[in-house]
């Protein structure tokens, strides 16, 4: 089982948009719902963009079904792709992808339009080894990365959710609380999305600000 380009969540974020979302209401905090690689993804670019954030999650640790990706992550158009001569691009990805019966041409747009440059985020951030570069089924150009760990869904996850826990313990700038579970979002008058409801251990709290 290959990653998903879940770090689709760093790129789709940047600096602009987030003082955008921001400004809707005011907000001291974003809202990060799971922690897998998406979540820890965007908890992640939260914090590059200078923002604070807290991340919840149902179960008692983070990684979701990240953790189990056994073949790596796809990325078109990637340094280590060019660093090796292979030939690829994210119009080849999309039509791949296509192709392979996805059903939603905008969400296939973000997929394989970020791939590229979140494969070099997570290298280039995280100090990870994808230098490893494999065609799998469906896919015209080599283009998953792993490194030479065995359980390479597992390596990446771990070091975007270790950066953010090393941040949680320096500074107030993020929290991950685990065990909850959330089940209602808050909204404003205006109808936008302004906070969420959760349950920990048998009683409800609320965070507020974009989720």
């Amino acid at each position: 089982q290959g990653l998903k380009t879940a770090a689709g969540a760093h790129s789709s974020v940047d600096a602009s948009s987030h003082a955008a979302m921001a400004t809707v209401f005011p907000a001291d905090q974003a809202i990060v719902l799971g922690g897998g690689l998406a979540g820890m993804s965007a908890a992640n670019t939260i914090l590059e963009n200078g923002g604070k954030v807290v991340l919840l999650d149902k179960s008692s640790f983070c990684g979701g079904n990240s953790t189990k990706a056994t073949s790596g992550i796809n990325g078109a158009a990637t340094k280590t792709q060019k660093d090796k001569g292979i030939e690829d691009s994210i119009d080849l990805f999309t039509s791949d992808t296509l192709k392979g019966g996805a059903k939603n041409p905008e969400v296939v747009k973000v997929l394989c339009g970020n791939s590229g440059v979140d494969v070099d985020w997570l290298v280039e951030k995280f100090n990870l080894d994808l230098s490893l570069v494999a065609r799998l089924g469906g896919h015209s150009a080599p283009r998953t990365h792993r490194g030479k760990e065995r359980f390479p869904g597992m390596t990446i996850t771990y070091a975007l959710i270790q950066m953010v826990e090393k941040i949680a313990e320096r500074t107030d700038k993020a929290r991950i609380i685990t065990k909850a579970r959330a089940h209602k979002l808050l909204t404003n008058s205006a109808g936008a999305c302004v906070g969420v409801v959760y349950e920990k251990g048998g009683l409800d709290f609320q965070e507020h600000g974009p989720v």
